[in-house]
């Protein structure tokens, strides 16, 4: 069993196993279920998330609200026509963890990694370098684990809750999850994973939660998409060999720290940030305005 990051790559070390292979051993033990068992949960979880993102990718999907849709659509459509700024790989993964928030905020079905509202950047990164690393079907699986095991540890030494913590707690602590995957399905060892982790969370410390009218859409969308290109760079640097110089359990418990101290209406109350702006607060009048005169 580990509780910290330091305990999962050490383990890792000592065993000569990959991340994801201590997760599943974890999850054998904690749950009490065979490993056919829990590798078939997680294979459910994949087949949903992979749903989400063609279902964002190809469809003109929109909220009720109307505040966001399509976009991830968009994007996909752009990449397709032109020569990019920002690369393939990496626009290919934005509009793909666009796509899946895009389907959340449409109240389609989604996989939470960990929040709904963060549900975009584990499957986006996945299904992005999917194209680009050609993974056997297990490894995708294995990608899933991986960082499982990193949000456990988040989880339970801080908090993966916006109401909590702010957005740092949930699409930082998603893009801190994929960074790590990437670096396993890359062929990188389970230090590196967390080197990427350590990366990815340290640059977005401090991000607060200000949904629009409250509601899990703007600017929650497109944050996903940025977690999702902070993701791939984390990994790059971490593959290339750079470190992060505060240990990644350290990082860990800034982040915790922090939104421990981050004020109330900066954690999902939908009270400040750009939900106070005039611009937000016209559109929480329009929607529950006209809900309300429906009424």
């Amino acid at each position: 069993m580990f509780r910290n990051v330091e305990e999962l790559i050490n383990q890792c070390e000592k065993e000569q196993l990959p991340i994801s292979e201590i997760m599943i051993q974890q999850e054998m033990v904690v749950h009490d279920r065979s490993r056919e068992d829990i590798v078939a949960q997680m294979e459910k979880n994949l087949e949903v998330m992979e749903r989400a993102v063609n279902r964002g990718i190809m469809e003109q999907v929109k909220s009720v609200s109307g505040l966001t849709g399509g976009d991830g659509k968009k994007l996909n459509e752009y990449i397709q026509l032109n020569e990019t700024l920002s690369g393939h790989l990496m626009l290919d993964a934005v509009s793909k963890a666009m796509a899946t928030n895009e389907v959340n905020a449409a109240m389609g079905t989604i996989c939470a990694t960990p929040t709904a509202g963060s549900a975009g950047v584990v499957p986006g990164t996945l299904f992005a370098v999917k194209e680009k690393l050609n993974p056997t079907h297990a490894q995708m699986i294995n990608y899933l684990f991986t960082s499982g095991a990193f949000g456990f540890i988040i989880a339970n030494n801080a908090s993966i809750s916006g109401a909590a913590g702010g957005c740092q707690a949930e699409v930082g602590s998603a893009t801190g999850m994929a960074a790590a995957a990437i670096v396993e399905m890359a062929g990188g060892t389970p230090r590196q994973s967390s080197q990427a982790m350590a990366i990815a969370l340290k640059n977005m410390l401090g991000l607060v939660c200000d949904p629009v009218a409250g509601l899990v859409e703007v600017p929650c969308v497109k944050r996903n998409a940025f977690g999702a290109s902070n993701a791939l760079v984390a990994a790059d640097l971490a593959l290339a060999g750079i470190e992060s110089r505060i240990p990644c359990d350290e990082v860990i418990d800034a982040m915790y720290r922090i939104g421990e101290t981050m004020p109330s209406m900066l954690r999902e109350t939908g009270e400040g940030g750009l939900a106070a702006t005039p611009t937000g607060k016209r559109y929480k009048e329009q929607i529950f305005g006209a809900m309300a005169r429906q009424e």
